[in-house]
């Protein structure tokens, strides 16, 4: 399975969604969507999932902490204990052997970010 891992701010747009997922690799071959919990309802992120054709897969917080990722951000490791919710989102989504084939990518009004992994599901 290829998901595609989000974090993004709650006033983000779908355009920026959209770009952010377009950077890492774009909806091609997508399985699922993925990001914390608590923003798993943002109308911008359902709206992506609907334009993709893909169902969205709410991660609890407590499991993206401790998540290893590739890249780092100081806030989002202060918040979430992981270094970028987007990685940590698409590996937890992917499966106990996903792995990362798109790190994190920013959105130019940095607003969203994005990663793909690849995995073989929970």
């Amino acid at each position: 399975m290829k998901v595609a891992g989000l974090g993004f701010r709650k006033d983000v747009t779908l355009t920026s969604l959209r770009e952010a997922l377009l950077a890492a690799g774009g909806p091609e071959g997508l399985t699922a969507m993925a990001t914390v919990s608590d923003k798993a309802d943002a109308e911008a992120l359902k709206q992506l999932a609907r334009e993709c054709g893909v169902p969205i897969r709410a991660v609890p917080a407590e499991t993206l902490a401790g998540i290893d990722t590739l890249t780092q951000s100081k806030l989002i490791a202060e918040k979430f204990g992981t270094g970028s919710v987007a990685e940590a989102a698409a590996l937890a989504a992917g499966g106990p052997r996903a792995r990362l084939i798109a790190t994190r990518v920013v959105s130019q009004d940095r607003t969203a970010t994005a990663a793909i992994a690849q995995g073989d599901g929970p």
